[in-house]
Protein backbone atom coordinates (compact mmCIF):
# COMPACT_ATOMS: atom_id res chain seq x y z
CA UNK A 1 0.00 0.00 0.00
CA UNK A 2 1.43 3.37 -0.68
CA UNK A 3 2.57 5.98 1.57
CA UNK A 4 -0.91 7.96 1.08
CA UNK A 5 -3.07 5.20 1.66
CA UNK A 6 -1.38 4.27 4.55
CA UNK A 7 -1.87 7.81 5.99
CA UNK A 8 -5.67 7.75 5.12
CA UNK A 9 -6.18 4.90 6.97
CA UNK A 10 -4.12 6.07 10.67
CA UNK A 11 -5.99 9.50 9.39
CA UNK A 12 -9.46 6.89 9.96
CA UNK A 13 -7.81 5.70 13.18
CA UNK A 14 -6.93 8.51 14.75
CA UNK A 15 -11.29 9.43 14.80
CA UNK A 16 -11.32 6.75 16.88
CA UNK A 17 -8.42 7.68 18.82
CA UNK A 18 -8.94 11.64 19.44
CA UNK A 19 -12.26 10.28 21.18
CA UNK A 20 -10.14 8.41 23.91
CA UNK A 21 -9.46 10.89 26.24
CA UNK A 22 -12.57 12.37 25.93
CA UNK A 23 -14.33 8.96 26.87
CA UNK A 24 -11.08 9.32 29.76
CA UNK A 25 -13.03 12.95 30.50
CA UNK A 26 -16.72 11.73 30.68
CA UNK A 27 -15.09 8.63 33.24
CA UNK A 28 -13.81 11.15 35.41
CA UNK A 29 -16.88 13.41 35.31
CA UNK A 30 -17.95 12.04 38.92
CA UNK A 31 -20.85 9.65 37.29
CA UNK A 32 -18.85 7.45 34.86
CA UNK A 33 -19.25 7.01 31.07
CA UNK A 34 -22.67 7.99 30.73
CA UNK A 35 -23.55 5.71 27.63
CA UNK A 36 -26.97 6.09 27.34
CA UNK A 37 -26.44 9.60 26.67
CA UNK A 38 -22.51 10.38 25.75
CA UNK A 39 -23.16 13.33 23.61
CA UNK A 40 -25.16 15.20 26.29
CA UNK A 41 -22.69 14.51 28.69
CA UNK A 42 -19.49 15.39 26.39
CA UNK A 43 -21.72 19.09 26.22
CA UNK A 44 -21.24 19.21 29.91
CA UNK A 45 -17.66 18.64 29.82
CA UNK A 46 -15.35 21.69 30.46
CA UNK A 47 -11.56 22.06 31.26
CA UNK A 48 -9.22 19.39 29.66
CA UNK A 49 -12.19 17.26 28.70
CA UNK A 50 -13.80 19.98 27.07
CA UNK A 51 -10.38 20.46 24.96
CA UNK A 52 -10.48 16.96 24.21
CA UNK A 53 -13.97 16.52 22.61
CA UNK A 54 -12.99 20.13 20.31
CA UNK A 55 -9.55 18.20 19.42
CA UNK A 56 -11.89 15.37 18.46
CA UNK A 57 -14.59 17.14 16.91
CA UNK A 58 -12.01 19.23 14.74
CA UNK A 59 -10.02 15.86 13.51
CA UNK A 60 -13.34 15.09 12.42
CA UNK A 61 -13.83 18.17 10.40
CA UNK A 62 -10.26 17.79 8.79
CA UNK A 63 -10.87 14.03 7.61
CA UNK A 64 -12.99 14.99 4.69
CA UNK A 65 -10.47 17.96 3.06
CA UNK A 66 -7.86 15.05 3.62
CA UNK A 67 -9.44 12.34 2.06
CA UNK A 68 -10.47 14.17 -0.93
CA UNK A 69 -6.58 15.49 -1.29
CA UNK A 70 -5.51 11.53 -0.59
CA UNK A 71 -8.18 10.77 -3.48
CA UNK A 72 -7.17 13.26 -6.20
CA UNK A 73 -3.51 12.10 -6.32
CA UNK A 74 -4.75 8.46 -6.56
CA UNK A 75 -7.04 9.02 -8.93
CA UNK A 76 -5.14 11.46 -10.64
CA UNK A 77 -1.99 9.06 -10.49
CA UNK A 78 -0.29 12.02 -9.65
CA UNK A 79 1.16 10.56 -6.34
CA UNK A 80 4.75 11.01 -5.83
CA UNK A 81 7.30 12.13 -3.25
CA UNK A 82 5.48 15.31 -2.49
CA UNK A 83 2.18 13.56 -1.66
CA UNK A 84 4.37 11.06 0.53
CA UNK A 85 5.64 14.03 2.08
CA UNK A 86 2.41 16.26 2.88
CA UNK A 87 0.45 12.98 3.96
CA UNK A 88 3.13 12.42 6.49
CA UNK A 89 3.36 15.61 7.65
CA UNK A 90 -0.53 15.92 7.69
CA UNK A 91 -0.74 13.02 10.18
CA UNK A 92 2.32 14.41 12.11
CA UNK A 93 0.26 17.67 12.38
CA UNK A 94 -3.01 15.79 13.48
CA UNK A 95 -0.82 14.04 16.50
CA UNK A 96 0.51 17.42 17.45
CA UNK A 97 -2.73 19.25 17.33
CA UNK A 98 -4.36 17.15 19.23
CA UNK A 99 -1.52 16.92 22.10
CA UNK A 100 -1.25 20.61 22.21
CA UNK A 101 -5.00 20.87 22.40
CA UNK A 102 -4.74 18.87 25.29
CA UNK A 103 -2.19 20.94 27.21
CA UNK A 104 -4.04 23.99 26.46
CA UNK A 105 -1.40 25.65 23.73
CA UNK A 106 -3.82 27.44 21.48
CA UNK A 107 -1.12 29.69 19.89
CA UNK A 108 0.89 26.59 18.90
CA UNK A 109 -1.96 24.60 18.07
CA UNK A 110 -3.32 26.51 15.85
CA UNK A 111 -0.06 27.09 13.85
CA UNK A 112 0.03 23.72 13.53
CA UNK A 113 -3.27 23.40 12.14
CA UNK A 114 -2.11 25.46 9.55
CA UNK A 115 0.10 23.62 8.55
CA UNK A 116 -1.71 20.63 8.57
CA UNK A 117 -4.32 22.84 6.35
CA UNK A 118 -1.79 23.94 3.66
CA UNK A 119 -0.86 20.23 3.47
CA UNK A 120 -4.45 18.95 2.34
CA UNK A 121 -4.14 22.19 -0.28
CA UNK A 122 -1.22 21.09 -1.73
CA UNK A 123 -2.36 17.30 -2.36
CA UNK A 124 -5.21 18.78 -4.30
CA UNK A 125 -3.26 20.98 -6.09
CA UNK A 126 -0.39 18.32 -7.21
CA UNK A 127 -2.36 17.55 -10.34
CA UNK A 128 -2.16 21.27 -11.27
CA UNK A 129 1.58 21.32 -10.66
CA UNK A 130 2.22 17.97 -12.87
Amino acid sequence: MSVPLWSLFVAALLLVLTKVPVAVAQGRSGKGYDNAHPRAQQAALTGWGARALASHQNMIEAFPLFAAGVLVVLVTGTSGSLANLLCLLFIGCRLAYSALYLMNLATLRSLVWIVGFICCLGLLLIPALG
